[in-house]
């Protein structure tokens, strides 16, 4: 018999990656109930720093994290300042991303990535240039779906550009394969209205965007990796950054810094992150990053010499004790992701502080994959794992450090 060998790495990349399209592609068949209750017995979280939010969304069977989370994040910055709690429309600022993102493909021969994903830059990118709509004005579910569910409408749209790459006329690209993609949009996501009543008052996209008081030039988008110069923007180089949109580069432990005195100060931040890891467990509502398990010498050669202490052992695993976790610094995190351990997953929001009972803090994180979770949609992320799995961070300039803030010349 042939002996199969398959790299432990290779697996786990496997096996998370599973989970992950998993969770973003359904809700889980379990029991809510029985989930939240068997959770929330094992995992005890005292909240610090709670800010009020808009509720939970659910991007269902959709790839918009990033426009959830980036709504989700200007929702509240409204909230902040005018105690207004609005519902606004992602799929509004989905369908323009989608139409501008196969103008880029096209024009770059289909040489860069056209997917669902998109960056923390996205949502400013689409007030800014096409303004926003609220919820009940365009809810983008046009084919017969009561849940977001983008998989026939992503298959249509990355085989219509990549035909039009091909160039099937030979010579040229035809004028009409534009207007063909606004069909495909239009049929699954519905037209973008020119104008629209709301609370009495008739505004279009972008006077409703002005309405809101809110200017992209009063946020920055962050990040921290070694391989590009700190205190300086770079275009940070992930598949989903179609934009080729900066990021001010900062040390680990500023922009942590940036993220506990947002909270201070009552900011929400929005969070990018690596959430294909085996710690991060969103039904449970923690994500952790453990230290990896010692190997079990049991039955080895080596414990015919080496005496194991079992009853210390037992001992041990009855005595209740704070999780471990790895170290990490600024250079483990780069390689990290360097070597795509770190990848660019998913987009949430910062809305909190908190500690378990052994004093750990953690951010609590508002989530996008609705509430059939042990804390109703919101997840308690870790400090070690947010240091390792942090791609970029999203926040208002107010609520920068000043000293960091100088540095940056903001």
């Amino acid at each position: 018999m042939p002996i199969i060998t398959i790299h432990l790495s290779f697996m786990k990349k496997i096996i998370v990656s599973a989970i992950a399209l998993t969770s973003i592609l359904s809700v889980s068949a379990a029991d809510p109930a029985k989930q939240e209750k068997d959770s929330v017995e094992q995992i005890k979280f005292t909240d610090i720093i709670s800010l009020p939010v808009t509720s939970v969304k659910n991007q269902s069977k959709s790839g918009t994290c990033w426009c959830f989370a980036g709504t989700s994040f200007f929702e509240n910055e409204i909230r902040k300042a005018t105690g207004d709690s609005l519902d606004l429309s992602e799929m509004y600022s989905v369908r323009h991303c989608y139409a501008d993102k196969a103008d880029k493909f096209v024009r770059t021969y289909g040489n860069i990535n056209f997917a669902a994903g998109g960056s923390v830059l996205d949502v400013p990118y689409v007030w800014q240039n096409y303004g926003a709509v609220p919820e009940e004005v365009y809810q983008g579910l046009n084919y017969g779906e009561d849940k977001h569910t983008h998989g026939e409408l992503d298959a249509a749209l990355s085989a219509y550009v990549k035909a039009i790459v091909k160039k099937p006329n030979r010579k040229s690209i035809s004028t009409a394969w534009r207007e063909g993609l606004e069909g495909i949009l239009d049929a699954y996501l519905g037209k973008v209205p020119e104008t629209f009543t709301y609370k009495g008052k008739t505004y279009t996209p972008q006077s409703f965007a002005q309405s809101l008081g809110l200017s992209p030039d009063n946020y920055i988008a962050l990040t921290s990796f070694t391989h590009h110069p700190f205190y300086k923007p770079f275009a940070l180089e992930v598949s989903d950054n179609w934009l080729w949109g900066d990021y001010q580069n900062v040390p680990l432990d500023e922009l942590r810094a940036i993220v506990d005195n947002a909270l201070a100060n009552g900011y929400t931040v929005v969070w990018a992150a690596d959430v294909s890891e085996p710690g991060f467990k969103w039904k449970e509502g923690k994500a952790t990053i453990p230290v990896e398990e010692k190997e079990d010498l049991k039955g080895t050669e080596l414990s015919r010499w080496v005496k194991l202490d079992d009853d210390k052992k037992d001992d041990a695993k009855k005595e209740e004790k704070a999780p471990e976790e790895i170290t990490v610094t600024q250079e483990s995190r780069q390689a990290m992701f360097d070597r795509q351990e770190t990848t660019d997953d998913h987009g949430m929001e910062i809305v909190g502080l908190a500690e378990d009972k052994f004093g750990n803090k953690y951010y609590k994180v508002k989530n996008s994959w609705g509430t059939d979770q042990c804390f109703d949609g919101f997840l308690y992320v870790s400090m070690p794992y947010f240091d390792a799995k942090t791609m970029d961070i999203y926040v208002n300039k107010k609520a920068v450090p000043k000293d960091i803030a100088k540095k940056l010349g903001i």
